[in-house]
């Protein structure tokens, strides 16, 4: 946990910053909780997605769950749109809804009651429940906390442009995660405003929000608002 200094009415404050999964999530809004025992960083939990989503489906009670194509499991009440592509692994929970030209490309899980809609493309990735990503989103080595959500068109880029290793910025601290690939982390509770872009590595602290068009890198504290030029504030 790093300490910022942000500015906020003119003044200096200090803001804790916070990017463990117990500080992002809260257990039980999730049919994948368990791929999170004995990790302490989320980033952590993407190489296991794939193998968790074949174990998992496989014990999903079948009354409940249809295996729609090998290692593709979707919830009998769930919406799926005729022309959404779905590729495995895949668990697409109860209530969900996957919207007209979705593109799942494998080892996701859509929690219950989540929204994945037009043109969006999932890879690699965790929904918790609730969560939307309902306009031309890209989500890929990732994981999206309880109800949060994502404008139109704000993506989540996963691979540095000089393709070295992500490290996670945490104020002054850098923490390597040894990931070639990974995108952001999105604690409970966050809103990410349309057609912003979140940096390989960056950490949005739970219940925050990203204005509209931002360029995120790093780690928001939580119960913060991101605005223009990356300056932080703390909500009141």
């Amino acid at each position: 946990m790093a300490i910022l200094w942000q500015i906020l009415q003119g003044k200096e404050e200090m803001i804790l910053t916070k990017i463990k999964i117990s500080d992002l999530f809260e257990q039980g809004h999730t049919i994948a909780w368990e791929i999170f025992d004995g990790a302490e960083y989320p980033w952590e939990i993407l190489d296991k997605i794939s193998s968790f989503i074949e174990e998992l489906g496989r014990t999903l009670p079948e009354d409940e769950y249809t295996l729609l194509k090998e290692n593709v499991w979707i919830a009998n009440d769930a919406k799926v749109a005729p022309t959404a592509s779905i590729s495995g692994p895949c668990i697409i929970d109860h209530g969900a809804e996957i919207r007209h030209c979705a593109f799942i490309r494998g080892s996701a899980i859509v929690g219950k009651n989540s929204v994945v809609g037009n043109s969006c493309e999932l890879k690699n990735c965790v929904l918790f429940d609730g969560v939307q990503v309902p306009h031309f989103n890209y989500v890929g080595d990732s994981v999206l906390g309880y109800k949060s959500h994502m404008g139109a068109g704000a993506v989540t880029s996963n691979v540095k442009s000089d393709k070295t290793l992500v490290t996670v910025k945490d104020g002054d601290e850098k923490i390597p995660t040894g990931r070639k690939k990974f995108g952001a982390v999105l604690g409970d509770l966050v809103e990410v405003g349309c057609n912003s872009v979140l940096c390989p590595g960056s950490i949005i602290g739970r219940e925050s929000t990203v204005y509209p068009t931002s360029l995120v890198r790093g780690a928001v504290p939580e119960r913060s608002i991101f605005k223009k030029g990356g300056v932080v504030v703390a909500k009141k």
